[in-house]
């Protein structure tokens, strides 16, 4: 290295000697490569072993329809475009993606990015200007806290789905500033939804906008996965609806739908979309047909919703703490950092996949495993995975 004594050197040995520490112990369960992934099991170094940190809420990887689409796109147009949208990389592909988008999530129309962590950072900071006022709730994804922090509004955050604090600071803005309101629909540590009802009040009353993040929503809540308005029947009361093709839809990119004049704005004022490649064509064609298999199997939803349910029924019976969790997030409390290691490890030699969450992803003293239950679940599995959670808490003196 260039530098070893200075504080850019200094964090990237900490980092370094934390890796290495977990590596030693047996507690290092990040970065490993899968060989095979197959609905609810995993290949690893040629061991088979069931999932629960997949995103793949719907188990709509490999679904046929959608492979069949990207596979024709590549004979099409070739694996790649000549460069950014603005200029000479837009397809038809594009537009037939941003159209389908637009009529799942009942708007005008969409926009879609190179990745839903770019897709926040793009609206937020292209929307708010230096004497507009951003408000984050404090358990926003990385992407949104980066977001509000790339632009040059003033920067606000309020207590976790808590309606009153964020009125407060509603209240205390400067009445003639532009306001926006970004929140997660289901917040991607803790798995609650965010209380929308109450928020749609407070926009309208302190006259903000409205921008929410669905990455982890779509396919999950709504009768048929359409997302959180349909969730709480309160369709058209969201003005940004942001959203990724990475998570339930088993692509790449992100996606941003409102009406047609936000749209227009963004495509021509947002830099990362001015300035990023377009998606390739096989990603565009793979996420157009993933919205319409999602409108084709609704059943699909309801089988991942049953798993959720029952998932979190039956930890809950053993004595686990799952928070507010009512999705297919399911963080299952260990407090400390090092009863989260142990969990893991213990649940990797019984062949669960499952993975630790520390600080500073999570705040001190909620180290967690994060649980994701899928569609691709049976039952059966289900079980299997609580009766390894119970025997490993048990071990480390959690239960």
């Amino acid at each position: 290295m260039r530098r070893t004594d200075d504080p850019i050197a200094w964090r990237i040995r900490e980092m370094v000697d934390r890796t290495r520490q977990l590596k030693e112990n047996d507690w290092y369960y990040y970065l490993l490569s899968s060989d095979a992934l197959h609905g609810s099991k995993v290949v690893i170094d040629g061991r088979e072993m069931l999932m629960f940190a997949s995103y793949s809420y719907l188990d709509l990887i490999r679904h046929p329809r959608i492979d069949a689409a990207a596979q024709a796109a590549i004979q099409e147009f070739g694996s790649g475009t000549h460069g950014v949208r603005l200029l000479a990389g837009s397809t038809r592909l594009h537009d037939e993606l941003e159209k389908t988008i637009a009529k799942f999530k009942k708007t005008e129309g969409a926009a879609t990015y190179s990745s839903g962590f770019v897709t926040n950072q793009a609206v937020i900071s292209a929307l708010c200007g230096r004497h507009d006022v951003v408000f984050c709730d404090r358990l926003n994804h990385a992407s949104i806290i980066d977001g509000c922090r790339l632009g040059l509004a003033k920067f606000v955050r309020f207590r976790h789905n808590d309606m009153e604090d964020l009125e407060r600071k509603l209240k205390a803005a400067d009445p003639k500033a532009g306001k926006l309101v970004v929140v997660d629909a289901v917040f991607s540590m803790d798995g609650d939804i965010v209380n929308l009802p109450v928020l749609d009040e407070l926009c309208t009353k302190y006259g903000a906008w409205l921008m929410v993040d669905e990455a982890h929503s779509v396919g999950v809540l709504g009768e048929t996965g359409h997302g959180i308005e349909e969730h709480f029947g309160m369709d058209g009361v969201i003005d940004i609806k942001m959203g990724t093709l990475s998570k339930t839809i088993p692509s790449a990119g992100g996606y941003i739908a409102a009406d047609a004049e936000v749209i227009n704005f963004l495509k021509h004022a947002s830099r990362p979309f001015i300035f990023s490649a377009a998606l390739p064509p096989a990603s565009v064609a793979a996420a157009n047909e993933s919205f319409k298999v999602i409108e084709d199997e609704p059943e699909r939803v309801k089988k991942a919703q049953r798993n959720m349910k029952y998932f979190l029924s039956e930890l809950q019976k053993r004595g686990f703490d799952t928070m507010n969790s009512e999705t297919c997030i399911v963080p299952i409390i260990c407090g400390d950092e090092q009863p989260a290691w142990d969990m893991a490890r213990l649940s990797h030699k019984e062949d669960i996949f499952v993975l630790p969450v520390v600080s500073p992803a999570v705040p001190e003293g909620t180290s967690r495993l994060r649980a994701n239950v899928t569609a691709a679940h049976s039952l059966e599995e289900i079980d299997y995975a609580v009766d390894v959670f119970t025997r490993a808490a048990h071990q480390v003196g959690l239960l």
